[in-house]
C-alpha cells in the first residue's frame, strides 16, 4: 500500500534499474519558526536542538535518560532496523523517519492511507487536532481477543507526524499516554527533542531513512522476512518499514 511507487516498466520487470534521484525544486521550505508544530521539535541535524543526552541511532539522535528505555525494531532475516521504540512506565512511542520531497510533506497524505487501513481491519479512527497538529486516533483491533460476548477487542492508539526539511517523522503512542494527555506530556516532549539526521544524499521520497544500532545494543522486538507489512513483534509496538502501515504489534 506504501512506500516507493514504481512505474509500470519496473512493476513489469522492464528495464534495468535505475537510481532515483531527486529534482532541484525551486520550492522554498518554511522556516522552523514559522511551523507552530514544529516551532519546538522535533528537529533537523542542521538546527540548534536543545541540549539533552541522545542516543545516536544514524538516521535519529533520541533522547534517553533514567526514566526512559529505547528499544530498537528489528526486522529479520538481515537484522535491518525498522523503527525505534521509547518506553516510558506504561506508555510507548515507536518513531520512524523516512525521506521526503522537499517541495511538500507527507503527512497529510499518510494519514489517510493509515485511516483507511485501520478502518478495513475493522478499527475506529477519526482525525484530532494534538499538539504537533493533525493526528490520529484510533482503536485497533486485537487479532484474535474477544469479551466474553464476541466482541471485537481494540488497542487504543495515537499517531502523530511533523514534516521536517526533506523528511517525514512518524510516530505512534501506545498504552496509558495513548488516552490519558498528563501521562502524554512527558512521551510528547521526547518526540520533540528528538533529531532527524537526513543526510544530503538522494533518498526515494518514502523510503526509511537507515537507523543503526548502538555499540553493544541488544535488538528488541524483532519480525518476520522483511517485505511490505514487516512489523516488529511483541512487546514492541511495530510499524512496517514504510510511512503508511498501522503499526500494529505481531507475535513470531
Amino acid at each position: 500500500m506504501f512506500g516507493r511507487r514504481r512505474k509500470k516498466s519496473e512493476q513489469n520487470g522492464a528495464g534495468d534499474p535505475a537510481e532515483v534521484v531527486e529534482r532541484p525544486s525551486t520550492v522554498s521550505e518554511p522556516a522552523k519558526s514559522d511551523d507552530r508544530f514544529r516551532a519546538q521539535g522535533p528537529w533537523d541535524a542542521s538546527e540548534a536542538a536543545p541540549e539533552t543526552q541522545r542516543v545516536d541511532l544514524g538516521g535519529l539522535l533520541v533522547p534517553f535518560g533514567p526514566d526512559i528505555e529505547v528499544q530498537m525494531n528489528v526486522a529479520k532475516p538481515h537484522n535491518r532496523v525498522i523503527g525505534v521504540t521509547v518506553v516510558n512506565g506504561r506508555t510507548s512511542l515507536q518513531v520512524q523517519p523516512f525521506a521526503a520531497p522537499k517541495s511538500s510533506g507527507l503527512w497529510d497524505e499518510v494519514r489517510e492511507e493509515i485511516s483507511a487501513e485501520i478502518t478495513q481491519a475493522g478499527g475506529k479512527v477519526e482525525d484530532f487536532e494534538g499538539t504537533f497538529g493533525p493526528e490520529l486516533r484510533a482503536i485497533i483491533p486485537v487479532p484474535g481477543k474477544t469479551t466474553e460476548q464476541g466482541r471485537q477487542l481494540g488497542q487504543p492508539a495515537r499517531f502523530i507526524g511533523v514534516d521536517g526539511p526533506r523528511w517525514f517523522l512518524r510516530g505512534v503512542i501506545r498504552g496509558e499516554g495513548a488516552t490519558q494527555p498528563a501521562v502524554a506530556a512527558r512521551i510528547e516532549e521526547i518526540f520533540q527533542n528528538i533529531v532527524v539526521v537526513r543526510g544530503d544524499l538522494p533518498i526515494p521520497p518514502r523510503e526509511l531513512l537507515e537507523l543503526k544500532l548502538p555499540p553493544q545494543a541488544r535488538p528488541v522486538g524483532t519480525a518476520a522476512a522483511p517485505g511490505r507489512h514487516e512489523r516488529p513483534a511483541a512487546p514492541a509496538p511495530a510499524g512496517t518499514g514504510e510511512p503508511g502501515g498501522d503499526g500494529a504489534a505481531s507475535e513470531d
